[in-house]
């Protein structure tokens, strides 16, 4: 009786190559070709290579000067890495700190984060009226009545929880107050605010 083939797993896996310049410089631009990064990133991901790999080169590796030489030729573009994620979290209804979180997790300096931060206050109230819909809240949550139905429950739990939910989604206690409170897109445009009545001119024909 034969014996079984040893399983894929169970077989000695083969040890990758130790890096050197030129090994580092091809996985530093293959990453940068399949995935839209910043520089902190790639530094990263190039420092656990290096850690998993280990170095055989004859010099000691430059990892600044490799991040360095992508970003002088474009592969790497921390401001609109930035702003493209900024804007990707707003369309999800997430708020300002969440984007400040990813700003900082990415390593974006303050300079690169300027026109991220200024996308982000420019659609806080479309981000918001985005997650409200999502979660069937504020004026996109009808009863029976016509009403939300913390306001025909009188239940003060469904309020806290829905404040909680938006406040980690991170948007601002205001924004958050005035989204919940408002039955209907008629009271959100009595605030009289131009950037949230242009939101809701964006969002109605999603309603």
């Amino acid at each position: 009786m034969s014996k079984e083939n040893p399983s894929f797993s169970q077989r000695p896996q083969r040890k990758p190559r130790p890096l050197d310049t030129q090994r580092l410089r091809d996985l530093a631009l293959r990453y940068v070709a399949r995935y839209a990064t910043s520089s902190a990133k790639l530094r990263d991901y190039l420092l656990r290579k290096l850690r998993e790999r280990e170095w055989q080169g004859d010099d000691q590796p430059d990892i600044d000067a490799l991040v360095g030489y992508c970003v002088d030729k474009g592969f790497v573009d921390d401001a609109l890495y930035a702003a493209q994620k900024a804007s990707d979290l707003a369309r999800r209804g997430y708020g300002a700190r969440r984007v400040d979180a990813m700003l900082y997790m990415s390593g974006i300096a303050d300079d690169d984060a300027l026109e991220a931060r200024s996308l982000t206050e420019a659609a806080k109230w479309k981000a918001a009226l985005l997650y409200a819909r999502r979660k069937r809240i504020g004026p996109f949550s009808r009863s029976e009545h016509g009403k939300a139905p913390d306001k025909v429950n009188g239940d003060r739990s469904v309020r806290d929880r829905q404040i909680a939910g938006m406040l980690r989604a991170g948007h601002d206690m205001y924004v958050v107050c005035t989204v919940i409170d408002a039955p209907d897109f008629a009271v959100l445009r009595e605030k009289g605010d131009d950037g949230l009545d242009a939101a809701l001119d964006a969002m109605e024909p999603l309603v």
